[in-house]
């Protein structure tokens, strides 16, 4: 691992616009403000050309410090507690077909996606297979980016406030009390590292963001690494997420911004009106604080919406659980979409 003088100074700038929109958004009072408020300020800096990034190995160390994070409030309650979830399993999926059909159908008539690229965009998630499949099948991989990162910006943004507004405080946390020593912390980190790797290797989502989580929930339940990871850790990882967030809208002119943007926010409402239809299908079923159900439903990042969850004093196992079941399911719906919308890809023409 190399680092180079701009390298350096381009992170520099990135994590002090990330630092400075967190600490505003603190003084106003915004929920999750390391989170919401970098997200923000690095892509407004993105877009206006500032040279924002996060190197592979921050994010990396980002995602792990946050699945150990997410591991330590795995108790046998948990466990015990996790009978219930196929049933919001379920109603997640329904709201996730039905976001994925409307979505697809509204780009289409009124956005000016062919079915093929519209199929795409509509994906709640999974962004890195989204654009993969864009790439390789030579669709508009700009537009359905945008698309796709209007969608998790402004949900890391609204989830938040939303609950905010609409749900009372809960001011609890699934997290253990006590720090977690140095030694153990050591032991989590190497472990997350490696058994990340692995899943990396085994294509999972999240790969690492899921190392973290077995490597710390085991250690919790065999109370072999008891003890949270300390405040400035947490914060830090939140700050870094948001920033690469952002980051996703960097060299994109604001014009190219304007265009596509309407066509995310549209994808955004839909999605979110479905993930509040999952919500209130899965409330009788299992009998979970709306609250908790939302964040769990709503289609963001999944390392983004479990840091919401760690944030808002909700069960982050289990919205980190739905989330990857999420991308799980978008990896078999996909292609079946694009199966669907083949015969109005012109690209099938030249094939």
């Amino acid at each position: 691992m190399t680092f180079e003088r701009k390298d350096l100074f381009n992170l520099s700038i990135t994590l002090a616009i990330a630092g400075a929109g967190a600490g505003l958004f603190s003084l106003l009072g915004f929920p999750a403000a390391p989170l919401t408020g970098s997200a923000l300020a690095v892509s407004i800096g993105g877009l206006l050309g500032a040279p924002v990034t996060v190197p592979l190995w921050l994010r990396t160390l980002c995602f792990i410090v946050l699945g150990t994070g997410i591991g330590s409030g795995v108790t046998p309650a948990v466990i015990d507690a996790a009978v219930t979830w196929p049933a919001s399993f379920l109603a997640l999926g329904i709201s996730l077909i039905l976001s994925m059909l409307l979505s697809r159908m509204v780009l289409v008539r009124f956005f000016g996606f062919d079915a093929y690229n519209a199929s795409l965009a509509s994906s709640p998630g999974h962004l890195s297979y989204i654009l993969s499949m864009a790439a390789d099948a030579k669709a508009d991989v700009t537009r359905i980016g945008l698309a796709q990162s209007t969608r998790v910006l402004f949900l890391t943004i609204c989830v938040p406030l939303f609950i905010t507004l609409l749900f009372e405080e809960t001011g609890a946390s699934f997290l253990p009390a006590q720090n977690i020593t140095p030694l153990s912390a050591v032991y989590l980190l190497l472990g997350a590292a490696v058994v990340g790797t692995i899943f990396l290797k085994m294509k999972l989502p999240a790969a690492y963001l899921l190392g973290g989580m077995l490597v710390s929930s085991l250690g919790h339940l065999t109370e072999f690494t008891p003890g949270k990871m300390p405040d400035w850790a947490t914060l830090s990882s939140f700050l870094v997420m948001g920033a690469l967030i952002g980051t996703r809208f960097k060299g994109i002119s604001p014009e190219l911004f304007a265009k596509a943007i309407c066509a995310g926010i549209a994808v955004t409402i839909i999605t979110v009106g479905m993930a509040i239809l999952g919500v209130l299908l899965a409330m009788p079923l299992v009998g979970l604080n709306p609250s908790l159900l939302f964040v769990a439903f709503a289609p963001g990042g999944v390392e983004a919406m479990a840091a919401i969850a760690v944030q808002s004093g909700l069960d982050p196992t289990f919205v980190a659980a739905h989330h990857v079941f999420r991308l799980l399911l978008l990896t078999f719906l996909v292609p079946l979409l694009l199966r669907h919308s083949k015969s109005s890809n012109p690209l099938n023409d030249q094939a």
